[in-house]
């Protein structure tokens, strides 16, 4: 019998590949095609369409890698086809590859109204369901020839560095008769093939199956087949019409086309790829009223509203229908570990309002298939910004663990839950092929409790989206015995269903760790310090702008603000700011934080200036949340009268230097390592005996997978410490509150100039290390041996921390070997801890080693830099510069200061005036991450605030200016209840607060 099943699965295979698909378009005729090769980047349509064409026959080349040639087919329907439904089939050259990955194109008629898309399975054009015969044919193809970024190291990944000769070769255009019998035997015979493949061979339905097809099989006349194909068809009608068992798994299916916003593609294509998808569903949504498409990232949308208009009616239509459904409520598809916290509010704010705002839409489902991890702040957020359910799939590509739920609650950090699903399907990107329903029933972990999922079909990552194919497949699945059933429907009707299914589902607490993809965290530190640097000059401007527009009537740049967070926001798309994008995305993603910084300084130092008055003296602002040198947190200071210093710096006999400042001492010896930082407050050494600080360790890093993604474990088996030095010396300068030693190391083709410095009264040893990086294939860390036996590691997130183990007792604990934290990673013991801060870094580890004495050493490791070789050969390669301080003594609470000190630092304006804060809060527990004015215009006052410390806090707010009344908001400003200046807040509890003035017309807006 065995043989027997392979012959036949043989046959059919042959069968559909040599006869039947064939069959589907054999009656054609050859369009006339001309070409015309656009120069550079892509033009306006109306250029393309009334460009020089001149004539271009199959089999020619077309398409330097990046270029866009412009095809005009012409024909006419020839009389005999009369009532017949007639296509146009054009072949761009396509190959074998995934949708998305080569050569696509957009169609449009003469009058400049798009289409559809053409992709390698989606290769057709509806010209008339019933011919009337000697119809004129004209359409216009935008043919983009994208190349196909592969491994391990391409040129292709920029204009700078591909080569130039012709990609694709025009393989067909012809109209062709569209025979709807042979397309439908194709559907029954796939689907029917796909799911014996699929059953059990003892499982009597697989071979009812499998003699239905050979009947089929059979019955057809090879040199006939679309004379033969409705006898054919009859022969599988009884098996597809058994229906599936009751206690089937119920599948809701939503069409989809997850589309990276920049990935092996630069954005100004993606923004072509989204017109080309959003063409093909609404096109296919009026042959298939059923039909229900969600798509993300509202910035992809605003995108097709800005340069494709008419592509973006026919979507408001569908919204409108039902039909195409906007879900993510975010401005894109983000990664969730790196943004700050106000940056990852924002994504919401953003995201959210562009829904309501187009289409009155209130998104509830956030929706990240394919970000690389979740972090642990996310379920308040989510619920802050009025959602309710939560959609990812990546976690499916844990390498270690199989993550145990498939629909759960998510706790955060703040005890916030939010009901959550893991597609069982393990893809965003689902064709309903008989592998993946046999697959997704099989994997479902939530079995006997709960028996529903969700499947996101359609072409994606490059997008296309689903096709006519996939509908007929999930039709056919409807109800069919051996199958799971099958619905289209929108994803807030699965969700409805299946929380009232499963609503005590279990419970997961804490972040959702990625078991892969950890090298993300430190790959491209140009485009994360760009990132780190943005976030920072955001909260300065909106900060400054809004004070002045309160004190001066400053006119606040409501729409500058809007466009620059926007801006940022769109750049930290997950495979952006994790640095996994080709050089092009990279090189402007450089350029972009370069202008973004720029314009926003600009609008920093006016505020400024206007607030700090004339005079001849000096104004110190603190955009930091914790008072400093005398001024308070978001105020201003005239410049105090400098003090006695306080620092010293002794030549060691030995070599090397001490330096003291009254808090700490620090020792540096001759190669420049730090051998000893000590706290004096807390008599205590902060490094383990005989282990130096500040240590340059470099690996080798090539992971067995995805280079600029993936860092393994096995990369710690072999590190060389940087220990030669060039050149040590002490820091020169006419500072006397400041003392350093000064660094420079050379190894392999790089160098490396270090400072360690102390300031008058500071008890942070301060660190610069300045990089000229040449390597390939290698990481940089910077190790800190501190004597403290903690347990567990203490990180920031957004809007508080999260504690990871600092050992391996499990193979979860034993997988967050690279981990992400922002501002600061935190260790302790009982009576003592340390910290170490940052202004750029995300990726660390940490280890532990117990010492021969009995004490145990807890080493905590910054990640600097990767050289990986893919997608961009050049990653990281040229000068840098990270800083970082080693707070020995320190708390939770210095950890969550220091971490601010060093990405805000002070600025000096000329003037003498004073600055009173608008909001001041008499609790360091609570940090005011932004204040701004409100986002419609009306000059209220809103201020977001959060518990930093993880427990329950009570605080007093304190206005610097009058107040009508306070609200308490959700993420969008909408009131929820009557606030007041007196809070109590749970461990890790955002509250976000709108200050009504009594008076309007403060803060008049500008363009």
């Amino acid at each position: 019998m065995h043989d027997d099943r392979l012959q036949v699965e043989q046959r059919l295979d042959r069968v559909l590949r040599e006869r039947i698909r064939p069959a589907v378009h054999a009656d054609r005729v050859p369009l006339t095609a001309e070409v015309w090769h656009a120069p550079g980047e892509p033009v306006p349509v109306a250029e393309g369409l009334g460009a020089a064409y001149a004539p271009v026959a199959v089999g020619e080349a077309w398409g330097p890698p990046w270029g866009t040639s412009w095809f005009k087919l012409t024909g006419a329907v020839p009389k005999r086809w009369v009532g017949r439904a007639v296509e146009a089939v054009v072949d761009l050259g396509f190959g074998t590859t995934q949708p998305g990955f080569s050569a696509e194109g957009l169609v449009y008629r003469p009058d400049g109204t798009a289409v559809k898309g053409l992709h390698p399975r989606n290769q057709w054009v509806r010209i008339a369901d019933s011919a009337t015969g000697e119809e004129e044919v004209t359409l216009y193809v935008e043919a983009a020839a994208n190349p196909l970024i592969a491994g391990p190291v391409t040129p292709f990944g920029d204009t700078g560095t591909a080569p130039t000769a012709p990609l694709y070769r025009l393989t067909r255009c012809d109209l062709a008769v569209f025979d709807a019998t042979c397309w439908d035997l194709v559907q029954d015979l796939e689907v029917l093939g796909q799911l014996m493949h699929e059953l059990p061979v003892e499982t009597p339905r697989r071979w009812e199956i499998l003699r239905a097809v050979e009947r089929c099989l059979d019955a057809l006349d090879l040199d006939d087949v679309a004379g033969s194909a409705a006898r054919a068809r009859e022969q599988l009608a009884e098996v597809l019409a058994a229906p599936a068992h009751a206690s089937a798994h119920r599948v809701s299916a939503v069409g989809h086309a997850h589309i990276d916003s920049a990935w092996l593609w630069p954005l100004r294509e993606t923004v072509r790829k989204v017109a080309r998808t959003a063409s093909n569903v609404t096109a296919l949504m009026d042959d298939h009223p059923e039909f229900v498409f969600a798509m993300s990232q509202a910035q992809q949308l605003a995108w097709i509203k800005e340069h494709r208009p008419e592509v973006y009616a026919r979507v408001r239509e569908k919204v409108a229908a039902g039909q195409f459904v906007p879900v993510g409520g975010m401005w894109v598809e983000s990664d969730t570990n790196m943004p700050g916290s106000e940056a990852l509010a924002r994504q919401f704010v953003h995201g959210k309002r562009f829904f309501l705002e187009e289409f009155g839409i209130e998104t509830e489902e956030v929706w990240l298939p394919d970000s690389f991890g979740y972090s642990a702040a996310l379920p308040q957020l989510v619920k802050l910004s009025g959602s309710r359910w939560f959609l990812t799939q990546k976690i499916s590509w844990n390498a270690t663990n199989p993550f145990p739920h498939h629909t759960f609650w998510w706790e955060g950090i703040d005890g916030t839950r939010v009901f959550t699903h893991f597609p069982p399907v393990d893809t965003y990107n689902s064709e309903f092929s008989g592998r993946e329903m046999a697959h997704l029933v099989r994997n479902f972990q939530d079995k006997g409790a709960a028996r529903r999922s969700l499947v996101p079909f359609g072409f994606g990552d490059g997008g296309g989206g689903p096709t006519r194919e996939m509908l007929a497949r999930a039709e056919r699945l409807r109800d069919l015995e051996g199958s799971a059933r099958v619905e289209v429907e929108r994803p807030a009707d699965f969700f409805a269903k299946a929380e009232a299914e499963y609503p005590n589902a279990p419970v997961w607490v804490g972040e959702l760790y990625l078991e892969l993809h950890r090298g993300t965290y430190t790959s491209q530190a140009k485009t994360k310090q760009g990132n780190r640097r943005s976030e920072h000059l955001l909260r300065e401007a909106e900060l400054w702008a809004a004070t002045a527009a309160v004190r001066t009537g400053f006119p606040y740049p409501y729409q500058d603000l809007d466009r620059l967070w926007k801006t940022v926001l769109l750049h930290q798309f997950h495979d952006i700011l994790p640095g996994s994008s080709i050089a092009w995305v990279h090189r402007e993603a450089r350029r972009t934080y370069a202008r973004v910084a720029e314009e926003l300084t600009g609008i920093i130092d006016a505020a400024q200036r206007a607030l700090a008055g004339t005079g001849p003296g000096t104004v110190v602002f603190n955009g930091a949340p914790h008072r400093r040198s005398g001024v308070p947190a978001g105020g201003a200071a005239p410049v105090l009268p400098p003090v006695a210093s306080r620092v010293s710096a002794v030549e060691r006999p030995e070599g090397g230097w001490l330096l003291h400042n009254g808090v700490l001492q620090v020792a540096v010896d001759g190669r420049g390592l730090v051998t000893s930082v000590y706290d004096v407050a807390g008599e205590r050494e902060a490094l383990a005996p005989g282990r130096v600080a500040n240590l340059l360790q470099l690996h080798p890093d090539l992971p067995n997978h995805w280079d600029a993604w993936d860092v393994d474990a096995f990369y710690r088996n072999t590190v060389t410490d940087l220990v030669d030095a060039d050149e040590v010396a002490l820091l020169e300068g006419d500072d006397p509150e400041l003392v350093g030693v000064r660094v420079v190391r050379s190894f392999r083709s790089s160098r490396v100039e270090q400072t360690v410095a102390l300031r008058a009264g500071s008890g942070t040893v301060d660190m610069t290390t300045r990089v000229d990086w040449h390597e390939r294939e290698k990481f940089l860390k910077v190790a800190f041996p501190l004597d403290v036996r903690a347990d567990r590691s203490t990180s920031e997130t957004q809007f508080g921390h999260l504690h990871r183990p600092t050992h391996t007792n499990t193979s979860w604990d034993a997988a967050k070997f690279e981990f992400c934290a922002h501002r600061f990673v935190h260790l302790a013991e009982p009576g003592w801890g340390a910290a170490v801060v940052n202004d750029s870094t995300y990726g660390h580890d940490v280890s532990r080693a117990v010492r021969e004495d009995g004490g145990t050493t807890t080493t905590l490791r910054l990640s600097l830099l990767r050289a990986p070789r893919f997608p961009d050969p050049e990653t990281d390669q040229g000068e840098h510069v990270f800083r970082y301080a080693l707070v020995p003594g320190a708390c939770v609470a210095d950890a969550v200061r220091e971490g601010y000190r060093i990405n805000l630092p002070e600025r000096r304006v000329p003037g003498e005036a004073s600055v009173v804060p608008l909001i001041a809060v008499n609790n360091d527990a609570v940090v005011v991450e932004s204040v701004k004015l409100a986002d419609d215009w009306s000059g209220d006052v809103v201020v977001r605030l959060y518990e930093a410390l993880g427990g329950r806090a009570r605080a007093r707010l304190t206005p610097g200016f009058e107040v009508a009344s306070v609200w308490v908001t959700d993420l969008l400003e909408r009131p929820l209840r009557r606030g007041g200046l007196e809070l109590a807040l749970r461990p890790h509890e955002i509250v976000t607060l709108r200050f009504a003035l009594p008076q309007r017309g403060v803060g008049d807006a500008t363009a």
